[in-house]
C-alpha cells in the first residue's frame, strides 16, 4: 500500500471525504465541509513528497510550476477514486484529495483513453478529468475548497476556474442529464467552456454566428474565440424537433475536464442560441458560504416552508443544495427532490435516503412530482423553483402535513415573497393563502450577489426573515409592509435586513458602498445604516 493510501484510509475510516495537505502546514481532514480531528504535525517539502509518491508525477510537476494549478484524479487501492488538485505557493505547494462522486467516477470512466495536450502542458489522462467539486480555489489550510463555494461568488477567486488549458479538445464526450433526446457536447463545446471556465466564468451564452460572451464576476466579457457556428456546437440530433416544436429545451450536461453544466438552449431572432451555467459538481457546506447570520438550525425544524428568495443567479439553487446537504448529514431522513435539472451532487449518508426527481425526466412537472413526494414517506422535500399555484399550493400543504420544504421563489425581498405567493391566486383566495402561509412558512432567505471591492468575485448579501408570532400575524392580517421593521430589530433572533448587511459588508472593506447601493432595496435606509 501506497503511503498515501493509508493516510487516505484514515480519512475514510473517520467518515470524512476530504484529505489537505501543504508543505510545512499541518494535514487536514474535512467532512462535506467539517473540519475533523486529525493530529498529524506539518510536513516539510521533502515529507510531502514523498507522502504522495508516484500520485505527484514529473508531468504534474512540470504542470504546476507552469500553470500554478494542476487537477487530476487518482485510484487509491482498494479505497476508490479521488479528485486530486494541486496549487502552487511561492514558499511550497497544496494538495486536495476528495473522494468523488459516483457521477464523476462514471464521467471519467466514459471519457476518452487520453487527449492531446497543447505545447508544454504534457498529457492528460481521461482519468484526471478535473471535476467541478475541486475546481477553482487556491487551496489553503484555512479556506474551503471550490465545492464548498456559493456558485458565482468567488469566494474562492470564483467557482469554474478550472485549470484545463484551452488547448486540450476532447472528443463529444458530455451526455444528457435532462429530458428528452440525448444530447452529445462537441468538441468545440468542451473547449470553449473549459475556456470560459478557466477564466472563472459562471455562464456561458452561445449565439449561432455571434461571438460567445461569458459571465465573469457578474460582467460580461468576450470569449474572443472568433463566431461558432451553432450546429458544430451543439448537435441536437432528434432533439431538434423538441427546439422546433416549443422553441425552447433544458440540458444538464457533463463535460469532461469542466463537470456538470446546464443548458437552456432557444430560438432568439430566428436564431438558435444558448445560455450554459457551470456548476460545482459537489453541494457546497453552509459554513463556506460565509453567510452573516447562521442558517444551519432551519435544517432542523421538524415541519414547515423555508423559502430561498432571488433573482436569476443570485445563488439560491446553491444555498438551497447547502440547506439540503446538512440536513443529510445532521439528520436521518428521506430527502425527496424535485429539480429543473438537477444542479448540484448531494452526498446522503448511512443514515438518510436520498431520492432526487428531475422534471421532463423522471415526472412530468413539480406539480406531479409533490403529489407523488407525498405518498414517497419524505421526511423533507426540496423543490428547485415554485412556478405556479398549483405547485405553490401542493408545497404549502406538504408544510402543513408535517414535512419541512426547501424552495426557491424569484423574489426581491421577504415581505415581496409573501405577496407574490399570495398574488399568485384569485382575491377570492387571498384570505386562505395568508392564513396557510401564517401556519407553514418558518423563514425566507432573500439574497443577491455583489462584486467584491478587490474585484476577485462575489459575496452574498442576505435578508434573513424568521416567522415568529408578530410576522405570523402580519402575514395574516395583510400587514406585509410592517415585516422589515421587525426584522430590523429582532437581530438576536436571527434576521437581518438586506441593507444592514450590506452596510456590514461596506464597513469590513469587502464591498463597495456604490455596489451596495445598486443592491440595496432601500438605498435611504442603507445611508442611516452606514452612519451607525
Amino acid at each position: 500500500m501506497a503511503k498515501i493510501d493509508r493516510l487516505l484510509s484514515l480519512v475514510l475510516d473517520q467518515g470524512a471525504n476530504e484529505l489537505r495537505l501543504g508543505t510545512d502546514r499541518e494535514p487536514r481532514m474535512l467532512a462535506y465541509g467539517s473540519a475533523k480531528r486529525l493530529a498529524l504535525p506539518s510536513m516539510d517539502a521533502e515529507t510531502v513528497r514523498d507522502l504522495l509518491g508516484d500520485v505527484l508525477t514529473p508531468e504534474r510537476q512540470e504542470a504546476l510550476e507552469q500553470r500554478g494549478r494542476v487537477e487530476g484524479g487518482y485510484e487509491a487501492a482498494g479505497l476508490g477514486t479521488f479528485a486530486v488538485s494541486f496549487t502552487s505557493r511561492a514558499d511550497g505547494f497544496d494538495v486536495v484529495f476528495r473522494k468523488s462522486s459516483a457521477q464523476a467516477i462514471a464521467a471519467a470512466a466514459a471519457a476518452p483513453a487520453s487527449v492531446a495536450a497543447g505545447p508544454a502542458s504534457g498529457a492528460v489522462r481521461a482519468a484526471e478529468a478535473a471535476p467541478a467539486s475541486t475546481r477553482g480555489s487556491p487551496v489553503d489550510a484555512g479556506v474551503p475548497a471550490a465545492g464548498e463555494t456559493m456558485h458565482g461568488l468567488g469566494l474562492m477567486q470564483g467557482v469554474g476556474a478550472a485549470v484545463v488549458d484551452a488547448s486540450v479538445v476532447p472528443r463529444s464526450s458530455a451526455r444528457d442529464l435532462g429530458s428528452g433526446a440525448a444530447v452529445g457536447a462537441s468538441p468545440l463545446l468542451a473547449e470553449l467552456v473549459a475556456h470560459a471556465a478557466a477564466r472563472r466564468a459562471s455562464d456561458v451564452h452561445f449565439s449561432e454566428g455571434a461571438v460567445p460572451m461569458a459571465r465573469i464576476d457578474g460582467k460580461l466579457a468576450p470569449l474572443e474565440v472568433g463566431a461558432v457556428d451553432f450546429a458544430a456546437l451543439l448537435p441536437l440530433g432528434d432533439a431538434e424537433a423538441t427546439l422546433a416544436r416549443s422553441g425552447s429545451l433544458d440540458l444538464g450536461l457533463e463535460v469532461p475536464h469542466v463537470g456538470r453544466v446546464r443548458a437552456h438552449v432557444f430560438r432568439a431572432d430566428g436564431v438558435r442560441a444558448a445560455s450554459i451555467r457551470l456548476l460545482p459538481q459537489q453541494a457546497p457546506s453552509l459554513s463556506s458560504l460565509h453567510f452573516p447570520i447562521p442558517l444551519d438550525d432551519l435544517v432542523a425544524l421538524p415541519h414547515g416552508l423555508v423559502l430561498v428568495c432571488g433573482a436569476a443567479g443570485s445563488g439560491k439553487s446553491t444555498t438551497l443544495a447547502a440547506l439540503a446537504q446538512e440536513a443529510l448529514r445532521r439528520r436521518s431522513i428521506v430527502l425527496v427532490t424535485l429539480e429543473d435539472p438537477i444542479e448540484y451532487a448531494l452526498a446522503p449518508t448511512e443514515r438518510s435516503v436520498l431520492r432526487r426527481r428531475q422534471v421532463g425526466r423522471d415526472v412530468g412537472d413539480f406539480a406531479r412530482g409533490l403529489r407523488d413526494a407525498l405518498r414517497e414517506d419524505p421526511d423533507v422535500i426540496l423543490i428547485g423553483e415554485m412556478r405556479d399555484p398549483e405547485t405553490i399550493g401542493l408545497a404549502l400543504t406538504a408544510a402543513e402535513t408535517g414535512h419541512l420544504v426547501f424552495a426557491t421563489l424569484h423574489s426581491r425581498s421577504a415581505a415581496s415573497a409573501v405577496e407574490r405567493i399570495v398574488d399568485a391566486y384569485p382575491p377570492e383566495r387571498a384570505t386562505q393563502i395568508r392564513t396557510q402561509l401564517a401556519d407553514s412558512l418558518r423563514a425566507v432567505v432573500a439574497q443577491r450577489l455583489v462584486p467584491r471591492a478587490n474585484g476577485s468575485g462575489r459575496v452574498p448579501a442576505l435578508e434573513v426573515l424568521r416567522v415568529n408570532h408578530a410576522v405570523a400575524s402580519m402575514i395574516r392580517e395583510s400587514k406585509t409592509a410592517q415585516v422589515g421593521s421587525v426584522i430590523q430589530s429582532s437581530r438576536r433572533e436571527g434576521m437581518i435586513t438586506l441593507e444592514r448587511c450590506l452596510a456590514d459588508r461596506v464597513a469590513a472593506g469587502e464591498i463597495r458602498l456604490e455596489d451596495a447601493r445598486a443592491a440595496a432595496n432601500d438605498p435611504a435606509s442603507l445611508a442611516m445604516q452606514m452612519q451607525r
